[in-house]
């Protein structure tokens, strides 16, 4: 499956400043069932965006219509739990395009990575930046340059680099998974594999 390519994402961001946020608190076990990477963002953060009767929590920043875009701000230790894929495909249905952090847990990352959220891991110092700039002004813009590896405050200019395989940099900015990868380069395989003596 395809996923949107990233290049340049310039957009405001919602901020979530919760620490050690877990994959049941971004998708809870009991909306698991489904077998499709749709429908999932209606019930990210369900516990935490709803009352037992399906009102939306006041309190809580996704329902807050002061913040929004593509962007989503979370506190340290994003993602950790059990390795759920849904908790990443939530995020991505949503319109979530990346998450920013100062530490995610490796599976989540991953599995972000592999379907078109980019994780961006920053220092705890620009994590705070970035929280003291969105809440002085909720139209803020990151803007997140995947070729340079840099997310900014546009506001100030300060930027920060952050890490990814090449690998999935190359998937990321082409809109691959790993399957569309594969058949980008299935010419090489054959050639490859006809040179073969077996």
């Amino acid at each position: 499956m395809a996923y949107d390519k990233f290049n340049i994402l310039t957009s405001s961001a919602v901020p979530l400043s919760i620490e050690n946020v877990d994959t049941d608190q971004i998708i809870p076990a009991r909306f698991l069932k489904a077998t499709e990477r749709v429908g999932f963002g209606d019930n990210l953060f369900r516990d935490w965006r709803y009352n037992n009767d399906g009102s939306p929590k006041t309190d809580f920043v996704l329902n807050n219509p002061t913040y929004s875009g593509k962007i989503l701000v979370g506190g340290k230790n994003f993602g950790s739990g059990s390795s759920r894929e849904h908790a990443a495909w939530a995020v991505y249905d949503y319109g979530f395009r990346a998450v920013v952090s100062s530490f995610f847990a490796d599976i989540f990352r991953n599995n972000c990575l592999n379907i078109g959220v980019l994780p961006v891991q920053v220092s705890p110092e620009f994590a705070d930046k970035i929280f003291k700039a969105i809440e002085a002004d909720p139209k803020t813009e990151l803007e997140i340059n995947l070729p340079e590896q840099t997310i900014a405050l546009k506001a100030t200019g300060e930027k920060e680099s952050f890490d990814i395989s090449g690998y999935k940099k190359d998937n990321m900015v082409n809109g691959f998974d790993d399957i569309d990868y594969l058949q980008n380069i299935k010419k090489e395989i054959v050639e490859f594999a006809d040179k073969l003596p077996y």
